[in-house]
């Protein structure tokens, strides 16, 4: 089985390192994809960056956007939306929107995974409360409640969670998280960011 990722170097690393009988298969850019016509699956982790003409490949597709519906990328069947945010591509249990087939599902067999078919929705259903979780860390920081730590040892204490809001706000990016509770927060407000998730986004990328 072959199969073409686009990735960082720590995507790549989490998604192949327990699938030796794949023939993985690394594209720096759109014509990695389109140089393996023959190719039984594509993983576009880049943000939906790189590629943007799915047509062309024929195969399925998974593009990790968790933002972005595929309604609005207005892609053919073929293609799925998944969550490939750092500590979630080693799941063995993946979420997917779209309408998978028998060629998905032998994909996800290959791969030693199973999934679950969610809403084609913004955020999915992990992301989404992950992003609330994480930006009421923020917002309890911010209003001196607590600090970082405490927040953290309290969230892994209390509900057996691997990581704390801000461990995983480091693992995922703030920025990652910022822009998908921007998404939300077009049609609901419950969603809008913690001005210090905010400011912290903005200090990562200056």
């Amino acid at each position: 089985m072959r199969i073409v990722v686009a990735a960082s170097t720590e995507q790549w690393d989490e998604l192949t390192c327990c699938s030796d009988a794949i023939e993985w298969i690394q594209a720096a850019d759109e014509r990695g994809f389109l140089l393996y016509p023959d190719a039984d699956a594509y993983f576009n982790l880049t943000n939906n960056r790189l590629l943007t003409d799915y047509t062309v490949l024929l195969k399925p597709v998974f593009i990790h956007d968790v933002s972005t519906t595929l309604r609005e990328m207005n892609t053919p069947a073929n293609v799925f939306r998944f969550n490939g945010w750092t500590g979630f591509l080693n799941r063995p249990l993946w979420e997917i929107a779209g309408i998978p087939d028998e060629k998905t599902a032998w994909v996800f067999d290959q791969m030693g995974k199973k999934f679950i078919v969610v809403a084609d929705e913004p955020g999915l259903v992990a992301a989404r409360i992950i992003s609330m979780i994480i930006n009421e860390a923020f917002f309890t920081v911010g209003d001196g409640v607590c600090s970082r730590e405490e927040i953290d040892t309290a969230m892994k204490l209390g509900t057996h969670y691997p990581f704390g809001p801000f461990e995983w706000a480091i693992r995922i990016g703030a920025q990652n998280i910022l822009d998908l509770l921007q998404k939300l927060a077009l049609n609901d407000t419950r969603y809008l960011p913690a001005p210090l998730l905010v400011l912290e986004a903005a200090e990562n990328r200056s």
